[in-house]
């Protein structure tokens, strides 16, 4: 193949990593489904050793979305958190990071409950103002946590803005990509050290597995990352880097979708009466349209309304709807619809909740792929009352 940097993302999500089996010639990478390793001599062996330390299966896959995000290096897990939980794991005590305030709950209730106590401070700051980012950063700040668009208000944060005060005070920006995907927008081109997926959503497109990936430049960073997969043992198995090494394949095709099916479904939203606001970057009535068209070529499948009415209104909406399924998680094909103060935020604190927005009338859609035509006229229908 040719080398990744001189091809389309398109090709990429197809070609990279993916290598003809050179015993049997299959095109498909195979599924490694073992533990160990048969060793020559002790100490002596073909590149694996126990699979916790590395299988060939996830090397194709850690290949592939590295080049995705025309990263050096990429390091999977088993879950979004895990990836989450292995980049704090970089820091010491006394530690100090700025974290986005409309971060993904689980993100938050990480660091809130968990990471906390362990001598690691964390500031929640709106990061629509990069002053106000600016004004966070501290002597030990060594990490600035992004997430553009955020989750579940698709606000947008200015990555190369906010990347120039963290290199200021010597502090790394991580980039939280799961909204937009590789396909839509490039944190590292705008200056961000490490960018991270949940790769259960855009990337695994299917609702059927779990996993995580952080991408990165940084060598002695990567080496780091890689320890701690290694010796936390939070790694996929072998069934999910094939499944996920197999969707990516679809990867520009599903995001080309999401974003299409998602500006019509937006556009028909803002002419419904029953939803008093329509949040999508994609709208020109988005405070922050502008930023969007600056560092995102798409806006991926993401679209958050808040319905006029009581909480009870909120679940009749709800329980009328034929199409979209009430559940949590997003980026599959199928089309989603959650209600992020009691299902995805719940764990966030309730006064910080009603600080940011996140309060009974926000609803929010993951579009998916089917008809756009059949989608508009399920959410038409369920208003309808």
């Amino acid at each position: 193949m040719r080398k990744p940097e001189n091809l389309s993302i398109d090709t990429l999500c197809v070609h990279a990593g993916v290598e003809p089996e050179p015993v049997t010639g299959a095109i498909m990478t195979p599924i490694f489904q073992t533990s160990t390793y048969v060793q020559q001599a002790p100490g002596e062996h073909k590149g694996y050793d126990y699979s916790r330390g590395g299988n060939p299966t996830r090397t194709a896959l850690e290949t592939s979305l590295a080049a995705l995000e025309r990263a050096k290096h990429s390091v999977t897990f088993s879950s979004g958190l895990a990836a989450v939980q292995a980049v704090i794991q970089t820091l010491d005590p006394g530690a100090h990071v700025v974290v986005c305030d409309d971060v993904y709950g689980g993100t938050g209730r990480l660091f809130r409950r968990l990471y906390a106590k362990y001598g690691i401070e964390f500031d929640f700051v709106d990061m629509r103002d990069a002053a106000a980012v600016g004004r966070a950063l501290k002597a030990n700040t060594k990490l600035v946590w992004v997430e553009t668009p955020t989750n579940p208000l698709l606000h947008l944060v200015d990555i190369e803005a906010v990347c120039a005060l963290a290199r200021k005070v010597g502090a790394r920006t991580v980039v939280d990509n799961t909204f937009a995907s590789p396909l839509f927008q490039s944190p590292l081109a705008l200056g961000a050290d490490v960018v991270l997926h949940s790769s259960t959503k855009y990337l695994g497109g299917h609702s059927d597995l779990i996993g995580g990936v952080v991408m990165l430049n940084d060598d002695s960073l990567a080496e780091q990352l890689r320890f701690i997969q290694f010796a936390g043992g939070a790694v996929n198995a072998p069934q999910e880097c094939f499944l996920l090494l197999r969707s990516v394949k679809t990867l520009a095709l599903r995001m080309h979708r999401h974003h299409e099916n998602a500006v019509k479904v937006a556009e028909v939203l803002t002419g419904i009466k029953r939803f008093s606001q329509v949040l999508f970057p994609g709208l020109t009535t988005h405070p922050q349209h502008a930023l969007a068209k600056k560092q995102m070529s798409g806006y991926a499948g993401m679209v958050s309304v808040r319905l006029a009415g009581d909480f009870d209104d909120v679940k009749m909406f709800f329980s009328r709807l034929q199409i979209f399924a009430l559940a949590e998680s997003l980026g599959g094909v199928e089309s989603l619809v959650n209600h992020p103060e009691t299902m995805t935020h719940a764990s966030v604190p309730p006064e910080h909740r009603a600080k940011i927005g996140i309060t009974s009338d926000l609803i929010r859609f993951s579009v998916g792929i089917e008809n756009a035509s059949d989608l508009i006229a399920d959410i038409k229908q369920a208003a309808a009352f």
